[in-house]
């Protein structure tokens, strides 16, 4: 069973207590691959996130989904999760307006995530290139 319960913190709103049961062990992930504007799908560098302002490992989990079935629960540190596009090479920082946090992603198919280990996806600005 997973429990995620994230307090509002400076990287993103807060999240009550959500219960996951775990299907699979966990991964770690570096890439996701997702509709944040509308109509514009692409992939996103994502890391864990601290409320001491600290990047930590960012994990994905086959999870059975409250009645929703089988999805894919991406998750961090104790103050969530912090994405940016991968054509964006900055450092991860809360000031950096092109970066969000979130508290948690749930995702439907594998081929949208990226695993470490696994190579990341060459963009250039916007745009998928490999």
């Amino acid at each position: 069973m997973i429990l995620i319960e994230i307090p509002a913190n400076p990287n993103c709103m807060g999240v009550d207590t959500r219960v996951f049961h775990d299907v699979a062990p966990p991964q770690q992930v570096s890439q996701v691959r997702l509709e944040r504007h509308t109509g514009q799908v692409q992939w996103h560098d994502l890391t864990g996130w601290t409320v001491a302002g600290t990047p930590c490992p960012a994990m994905i989990q086959k999870v059975d989904d409250s009645g929703e079935g089988v999805a894919l629960l991406i998750y961090g540190g104790d103050a969530g999760l912090r994405l940016k596009p991968a054509w964006h090479s900055g450092a991860w920082r809360l000031d950096d307006v092109v970066q969000w946090g979130e508290p948690y992603l749930l995702v439907s198919d594998v081929s949208d995530v990226r695993l470490v280990g696994q190579p990341k996806l060459a963009v250039a600005h916007g745009k998928e290139s490999g």
